[in-house]
């Protein structure tokens, strides 16, 4: 292709990121962006003590030591009357209303701790558009909190009765999931029939919190909204950061006096049997109070001054997506396939690194913009790659040099076979090597330690198969299946099947040997050694195949290698073999019948030294 071409394909990736990123008002449409966003903020949660907040939880076990839920209004006046006095909390946020009065003590308590104390009550704003009717159940507070720059549109509400929707503060507990169903923003401030009504986070900050910079905070917090007035939950905090205490432990006093000294309260409820469960970019089911006290937490730290400065991220990965074309513009007509493929993954992958970082300071810039750029440049590479490279091989031989050693691809390549794959009869000589007691070698491992010791000795194996011109069949789990004359036929092919076995064996002595010497249990190889006829060539089906071995030399060899078992020789030669070899002395073991086999088989072994 020309250079004009090339460029024109580096444009067009620029393009694909440019229109990702500003082609649509609601960056969030670009797929997988808000999954990888998830993953990111997953990634960096921590779970460093939220030494601040403190959730007070009426969980399974309050409800089975209380009573059943609802209780009655006094026990949650009392709740909150011990979490400030006796046990000195700066604030209290319920994440419960009362939409209907219910015992007047507790009602008149609730309502004079509302207005007189550091109580936030809760209130939902709803924001589903199109409904029949809207909600409107109970009241609302009349807020005095002023209009933001943009504030979310509510359509109806769930409220408190009369007596508590009074003066004070309430905080809205309403929210609107994603399309996916993960709660990933809250409505900061929202607008309805005249008044905004604070997020119950904010209304317990606002409420609660030190004095030191909170309007500063405040104006920060309502400027940090999308075109909806939502803003992005950092969910920076993982559940066992926070202290969370079961509602009976504070209705009970079994805390010590001021255990709760001057941390911000939220009451709620992890019981399936009240429904208060969201998913979230940490969890898939969690407890709704912990989305007000991730909203805290980023609130507290604005305010000890842990601002999360705003970079540009779409900015950020344009340029990132022109540096890789300008990349790429240069290495696609000059270098290989395999070369810009690992270019454009290592592109991706620093990508990832850098977006991971990126998207704490940027909530809005599309992540996944510059990926789709990379991966449309790599559809272009791989192709282009493949046009430019020479190819010298028939079918299945770039696969036959997964199994054969390099020598005897080279041979078949320079052979003028027209078929070097297909099934023949030929003679061969089969090598089978299995390791003995597996199961109880790997029995007290781990799957990562057994794995390791698999592979290490089944490097043992391999290497004296294709070192001596080998065809490896199979591996066998734990063992493998060789043979030398196929694909093509070779001198001496006993020989060299019996000089791959010696070397197998000295290399797992000396491997047990090394793992004697760190306190593991020896290693043994069996491995049987038989020459005939086979059919060796490419079988299996239409969907798969492979390159392989049958016949009833290649069954004797199994035997032989179950054989060994009963001796104390690692190698196992049969009859057949030992007639073709000419450059080994044999020990002679004496007849023994073999499974399967009508008559008596003498067998041999050499030795190793």
């Amino acid at each position: 292709m020309t250079n004009w071409i090339w460029a024109s394909i580096s444009i067009l990736s620029v393009f694909i990121c440019t229109a990702l990123q500003w082609g649509s008002t609601n960056h969030h449409q670009v797929p997988g962006d808000e999954w990888t966003r998830d993953q990111f903020m997953s990634w960096r949660a921590s779970a460093i003590e939220e030494n601040r907040i403190a959730l007070l939880d009426i969980d399974e076990s309050s409800i089975e030591k209380i009573g059943a839920w609802p209780w009655p209004r006094e026990r949650i006046a009392d709740l909150i009357e011990l979490s400030i006095s006796e046990y000195q909390a700066k604030g209290v946020a319920l994440d419960i209303f009362f939409s209907e009065p219910k015992d007047k003590n507790g009602d008149q308590r609730l309502a004079s701790l509302s207005q007189f104390g550091p109580i936030v009550l809760a209130q939902a704003l709803d924001y589903t558009k199109n409904r029949p009717w809207p909600v409107q159940l109970g009241e609302l507070h009349q807020p005095n909190f002023p209009a933001p720059p943009i504030a979310a549109q509510a359509t109806g509400f769930l409220g408190n009765h009369s007596l508590l929707a009074k003066k004070g503060f309430a905080g809205n507990i309403g929210y609107l999931p994603d399309q996916d169903g993960v709660l990933r923003r809250l409505p900061t401030v929202s607008h309805f029939e005249g008044f905004y009504y604070p997020t119950l986070s904010l209304a317990l900050f606002d409420c609660c919190a030190s004095p030191t910079n909170k309007k500063t905070v405040v104006n920060k917090t309502l400027e940090m909204v999308d075109k909806q007035g939502f803003s992005r939950v950092n969910y920076s905090k993982q559940l066992n950061a926070y202290l969370v205490i079961p509602a009976s432990r504070i209705l009970n006093r079994e805390l010590p006096t001021g255990y709760l000294r001057d941390k911000l309260i939220i009451i709620g409820s992890s019981s399936l049997s009240l429904s208060d469960r969201v998913t979230t970019p940490l969890y898939y089911s969690t407890n709704g109070f912990l989305v007000h006290a991730q909203a805290l937490t980023n609130l507290l730290d604005m305010q000890e001054g842990k601002i999360i400065v705003q970079w540009p991220g779409a900015l950020i990965a344009l340029l990132y997506t022109v540096l890789i074309a300008i990349v790429t513009m240069f290495t696609f007509p000059r270098y290989s396939a395999l070369f810009n493929t690992s270019l454009l993954v290592f592109a991706a992958l620093c990508w990832i690194a850098i977006a991971s970082r990126l998207s704490l300071h940027d909530p809005d810039f599309s992540i996944n913009a510059p990926l789709f750029s990379v991966f449309f440049l790599l559809s272009v590479s791989v192709p282009f790659g493949w046009s430019r490279s020479q190819r010298r091989s028939r079918r299945l031989l770039g696969t036959l040099e997964q199994y054969v050693a390099q020598s005897v691809v080279r041979e078949l390549l320079r052979s003028d076979l027209k078929d070097p794959l297909k099934p023949r009869t030929l003679p061969i000589t089969t090598l089978i090597a299995d390791m003995e007691a597996y199961t109880t070698q790997v029995s007290q491992l781990s799957i990562t330690e057994s794995a390791q010791l698999t592979r290490d000795f089944l490097e043992c194996l391999t290497a004296p198969v294709l070192d001596h011109g080998g065809t490896l069949d199979k591996y066998t789990g734990d063992g493998l299946v060789a043979f030398w004359g196929a694909p093509l036929a070779v001198d001496g092919h006993a020989d060299l099947a019996i000089n791959a076995a010696i070397e197998m064996v000295r290399n797992v002595q000396e491997f047990s040997r090394r793992r004697q010497e760190q306190g593991l249990l020896p290693i043994r190889v069996r491995i049987g050694i038989e020459s005939g006829i086979a059919i060796a060539g490419d079988f299996g089906s239409s969907l798969r195949s492979i390159y392989t071995a049958v016949g009833d030399s290649v069954n004797v060899a199994s035997r032989l290698e179950d054989t060994a078992r009963h001796y104390p020789h690692d190698i196992i030669i049969g009859e057949g073999a030992v007639k073709l070899a000419t450059k080994h002395q044999f020990i002679s073991l004496g007849e023994r019948k073999l499974r399967g086999k009508e008559h008596a088989t003498t067998i041999y072994t050499v030795s190793v030294n």
